[in-house]
């Protein structure tokens, strides 16, 4: 019998205050402050300093991509095909040689949450709704639903192992902190990235996330800091960011006034405080904000890539378009300089992959939104010899059930999910992990989610035990350990 550890004892969360939404310029000011000061090795705490903005070891990676599919995506109709389902369709689990999947040892990693009718095990076992196939020198088996994305399998680490706690859409906050929402607010992984790596492109801002996040977490940073909230951005070159421009037009001629009047101001009161590092990263901000002005709207702007290249990420059929925008600012974005670019696609309530009902025509619909672009974002890197430093991540919050929900629905999922992973220093046309025979639970090298966390830093040339900050002592689960069969 499969033996699945119960889950790990999670303290309940310190009090923190939550600083108040930021401005454009005190959002900018804070991030110029933070990389300044790391820089400058500013000491706290008797002799504690901050990250100095370098890696703790050789990096095999620059930036990273984070594509999260909000929602719960279907493990068993996406990477990790199980034709058991269809065999044994319309049968209990309990009918099945499989009915020891839902013995309460096994499911008691689950941390419950206020009950919605959701979260529940389903007990009837629902066919696959897609055909999957071989691809690629690998022969690794991926749905029909997702042919671009199968074109490049052999440069795919398929993790089909991935489990965690949270059977509701906080999992969408606990993919990114790894932390389960009843513990309270904590940095994700791209405040981490930020927090102790330096820039690659002082006129772009580090950490910007792309899409809606109406349901989770709006804040990154959290302890760590405003300064460590991604930047969000839009694609579209006249209106990018929130902020980005005066209320109201005011010429060249006039706005050079006014940075010459900032400037001088700037110098005399540098000049009286000759040694203050946050002062001179006051200044910085300024300059930067306004350099962002100048930068952020050409890293969106795609009047310079060939027709080729728009077709190759979607942006001619209007069931990809918008995604598929989002995958070119993606990859101007990295060839640009920036570190950690966090995408989410199907936001709005739940999240659109959230299929209770109708999974076949919600799934369809999705995987036509993404496929293609995603495919053409691998491809287009890989050409371009950007590949290799960029770490492409495919994830979502967890898989779903099984079981059907009423008559073509999956429930939310926590016991066994996939995610991918690709470029960076990972391996290509590898499969890690497994989930038993009807995808209930992973039972071969499982992972809990700060595992794609610890590989992701590793391959950053990160070590999550030097980002700590005094006082805020992390669990050992915090910090996950790197997937390192997955590594090159």
């Amino acid at each position: 019998m499969l033996n699945i550890p119960r889950r790990p004892e999670w303290p309940a969360a310190p009090g923190l205050v939550t600083p108040s939404r930021r401005s454009f310029l005190s959002g900018f000011a804070s991030l110029a402050i933070g990389a300044m000061l790391h820089r400058d090795g500013v000491a706290r705490d008797g002799g504690w300093a901050p990250p100095d903005g370098k890696p703790h070891f050789a990096p095999k990676a620059k930036s990273v991509i984070w594509l999260f599919m909000n929602g719960g995506v279907s493990h068993m109709e996406s990477f990790d095909p199980k034709p058991m389902l269809t065999r044994y369709g319309g049968k209990t689990i309990a009918e099945t040689p499989f009915a020891d999947a839902q013995d309460p040892e096994k499911l008691a990693l689950e941390r419950l949450v206020v009950p919605d009718g959701n979260g529940n095990q389903r007990n009837t076992l629902y066919p696959l709704q897609v055909g999957y196939r071989k691809h690629g020198e690998s022969g690794i088996e991926v749905s029909d639903w997702f042919p671009h994305i199968a074109r490049h399998v052999d440069r795919l680490a398929i993790i089909r192992s991935m489990w965690t706690t949270d059977s509701n859409h906080g999992a969408q906050t606990q993919f990114h902190s790894g932390r389960h929402l009843n513990d309270g607010d904590y940095p994700n992984l791209g405040a981490w990235v930020h927090y102790g790596l330096g820039s690659l492109n002082d006129n772009l801002p580090q950490y910007i996330s792309i899409g809606n996040r109406e349901y989770w977490n709006l804040k990154d940073g959290h302890y760590l800091g405003p300064a460590h909230d991604a930047v969000p951005m839009r694609v579209d070159p006249d209106n990018p960011l929130d902020f980005g421009r005066p209320e109201r037009p005011i010429s060249d001629s006039a706005r050079s006034v006014g940075i010459d009047l900032l400037e001088r101001l700037h110098a005399e009161r540098l000049a009286e405080s000759p040694r203050d590092a946050a002062v001179a990263a006051r200044v910085a901000s300024y300059e930067l904000a306004f350099r962002m002005q100048q930068s952020v709207p050409e890293a969106v702007d795609f009047s310079q890539e060939s027709d080729e290249t728009k077709s190759l990420y979607g942006l001619d059929l209007p069931h990809c378009r918008e995604f598929g925008m989002q995958m070119l600012a993606a990859r101007r974005l990295v060839e640009r300089g920036v570190r950690f670019i966090q995408v989410q696609h199907g936001a709005g309530g739940a999240g659109r992959w959230d299929a209770h009902g109708g999974l076949r025509a919600n799934h369809e619909q999705n995987a036509l939104a993404v496929d293609r672009p995603i495919g053409g974002l691998i491809e287009d890197l890989a050409r371009r010899g950007l590949l290799d430093e960029t770490l492409v991540v495919f994830a979502t919050e967890f898989g779903r059930t099984p079981g059907s929900q009423g008559s073509d629905g999956r429930d939310h999922h926590i016991f066994g999910f996939s995610v991918w992973m690709a470029g960076g220093g990972i391996k290509g046309g590898v499969v890690h992990g497994a989930t038993d025979e009807i995808g209930f639970h992973a039972v071969e090298d499982r992972h809990y989610v700060t595992d794609v966390h610890a590989t992701i830093l590793k391959q950053l040339g990160l070590d999550s035990r030097k980002l700590e900050l005094p006082g805020r002592k992390r669990l050992e689960v915090d910090h996950g350990t790197p997937i390192d069969a997955i590594i090159a």
